[in-house]
């Protein structure tokens, strides 16, 4: 499609990418959408990007990013058949991270059928400059149907200009003026004592909305960790998401140029953590056994439940309570596949942390090209007061007859006991 041109999409769940080439010197981008009635948002909870992926109706979710041989892509679903009839638009925007789209090659917007996977649409945008956020391209009401335009407009004001542009409030730093310097004052006369008026107490008001917090952190191989009390992040509870996409289907064992493939529709993933407190009391908390742990006692971790599918509204979720930072001495979550697969290969996940303070955490992992069943993703670690995250990422092997579990523990020194457990 060419700027400005429009075309006719079905009223469906369509699956929006968002893609440009990788290398060295270029920044990474990230996809969003805006929900508008009157070209404005209604409130913060119509913009839907990575801090907040999924919008109360369900119609819109971010579900992230993925490397494919230096081709990058971060994907919206965006399901128009369950759109509110008040909405009238869904802006499909873009913005650059660490520089601009001048320096980001190959951009395009391509819109599939989710259930067929037929592109529908696709816009290449060119000619970017000092850009650091795009409308790439926008759905929009016309006679009862939907239709997808081709938009390419620019902003140099980043994501937050861009937010700002739709009605969205931003949380920004706060700038405080110096204090005057201190003068002299005059004598004050003695204060008069006069009896206050009787007042009728205001009604009680709702608390103003929280402005839309723009920051995150991501993590990678030369970035790979970050303190969580530098970021402010050491109080309330902090979800750990677990949420993949299985990019190929296959129904069997077997091996093509020395890489396994053995991913079935039915994929069970399971997010665990192994636990050791600072009183020296280690366990782990998983779905097998029913460990699942618990929020406001020791372990003071708890998973959420069981998923099978991936999807970023739910996947699979433990919370921390982070009030209870100084029982931790260290914490490592890590999957295990629990049936469906006898390989991470040909999977697509990513893993966010979000705490209840400070900017969300998230990181990729990288392809699986071993026949690895479990996989340590993050390690939390309290040295001395200050909570590091720390990424890993790491796919690890088995030996036969070990279970998973014992894998991990033994690479990363636990040393626990394991026996036999069902879900």
């Amino acid at each position: 499609m060419s700027k400005g041109s429009n075309a006719p999409v079905p009223t469906t769940a369509l699956r929006v990418e968002l893609g440009w080439r990788a290398g060295p010197g270029v920044p990474d981008a990230d996809a969003s959408a805006l929900l508008l009635v009157g070209g404005k948002v209604r409130s913060d909870g119509d913009f839907v990007f990575y801090n907040q992926p999924v919008h109360s109706s369900g119609a819109v979710r971010h579900e992230g990013k993925r490397d494919d041989g230096g081709r990058v892509t971060d994907t919206l679903l965006v399901d128009l058949a369950r759109v509110e009839p008040a909405v009238e638009t869904v802006v499909l925007a873009a913005s650059a991270d660490g520089g601009t789209f001048g320096q980001i090659p190959d951009l395009y917007i391509e819109v599939r059928d989710a259930a067929q996977g037929t592109v529908v649409a696709r816009f290449d945008s060119t000619g970017a400059t000092v850009e650091t956020a795009f409308v790439l391209g926008e759905f929009y009401r016309r006679q009862g149907a939907w239709k997808f335009r081709a938009v390419g407009q620019g902003y140099g004001s980043g994501l937050e200009g861009l937010a700002t542009d739709f009605g969205i409030a931003v949380d920004e730093p706060q700038h405080t003026s110096p204090a005057p310097d201190p003068v002299a004052a005059p004598p004050v006369a003695p204060p008069v004592t006069v009896p206050p008026p009787v007042r009728h107490a205001p009604p009680p008001q709702a608390p103003p909305a929280q402005p839309v917090r723009l920051t995150k952190v991501t993590l990678t191989k030369a970035a790979p960790s970050v303190s969580l009390t530098k970021q402010g992040g050491t109080s309330g509870a902090m979800r750990v998401n677990l949420n993949w996409e299985v990019r190929k289907q296959f129904s069997g064992w077997g091996s093509k140029r020395g890489r396994a493939v053995a991913l079935h529709a039915d994929l069970d993933l399971d997010l665990c953590a192994l636990f050791e407190l600072a009183d020296g009391r280690k366990g782990v908390v998983q779905a097998l056994g029913n460990a699942f742990g618990a929020l406001h006692q020791p372990p003071y971790i708890h998973l959420d439940g069981d998923d099978r599918t991936g999807a970023v509204a739910s996947g699979e979720n433990l919370t921390i309570n982070l009030d209870h930072t100084r029982d931790f001495r260290r914490i490592l979550v890590f999957v295990t596949i629990y049936e469906g697969a006898r390989s991470f290969a040909d999977l697509h996940a990513t893993v966010t942390l979000t705490p209840q303070y400070g900017a969300p955490i998230d990181f990729a992992l990288d392809e699986c090209t071993v026949p690895s069943t479990v996989c340590a993703l993050a390690l939390i670690t309290n040295n001395g007061g200050d909570l590091v995250v720390q990424r890993e990422a790491r796919y690890l092997v088995p030996e036969r007859g070990v279970s998973p579990q014992r894998t991990v523990d033994h690479t990363y020194g636990w040393g626990m006991n394991w026996t036999p457990g069902r879900k």
